[in-house]
């Protein structure tokens, strides 16, 4: 975490305008839980209908990443990022797609692990490429070839959405929800 608090409160559900409470009850009802993240959206509901709506896609099985390799590319994307708030929320999300406890505390070591298998470590360079240079290597994009132009495409964006997530909850401060435990390599308050 960056800050200690948040400079944009999240929205007090029993203090939010119709707008707020809208966007927060379809939030709900689409199986959101009340999170802080969704709750600071909720401030500007046109602004996070906009945003959620790309996030969606990246989300879904539209998105030409499976579950796993997705969940590794916004993982190594908000350590990149040093977002607290996005790894907190994805390691469980991860598991649940697959990735090992061992692979979720490798992708902070990235992609010069000999562990990673040729494609996964491609995914990771290239997420530090994009975090770098905000362009993928050609030797990265060939190793990438294995997922394809829409697949690469996938990447590429994943790696935006959830830069600019992360961007997001750094900047804003956006704090942990309640039983969160912030990974200590991510705390730099």
């Amino acid at each position: 975490m960056r800050i200690g608090s948040p400079r944009i409160a999240p929205v007090d559900a029993g203090q939010a305008d119709a707008d707020q409470k809208e966007l927060l009850e379809s939030l709900a009802s689409g199986g959101r839980p009340s999170l802080n993240v969704f709750k600071t959206f909720a401030r500007f509901p046109d602004a996070a209908r906009a945003f959620l709506a790309w996030g969606g896609y990246i989300l879904s099985p539209r998105n030409a990443l499976d579950a796993r390799r997705r969940e590794l590319v916004i993982l190594r994307t908000g350590f990149n990022c040093r977002s607290g708030y996005e790894w907190t929320q994805h390691v469980p999300i991860g598991q649940r797609a697959g990735l090992t406890d061992e692979e979720i505390a490798r992708v902070k070591t990235g992609p010069g692990d000999p562990a990673w298998d040729a494609l996964d470590r491609a995914s990771l360079q290239a997420c530090d490429e994009l975090h770098a240079d905000q362009y993928v290597q050609p030797t990265t994009w060939s190793a990438l070839e294995p997922l394809g132009d829409k697949g690469r495409m996938d990447l590429v964006m994943t790696v935006g959405q959830y830069t600019q997530v992360s961007m997001f909850l750094n900047s804003l401060g956006v704090q942990l929800d309640e039983g969160q435990t912030l990974d200590p390599d991510l705390d730099h308050r």
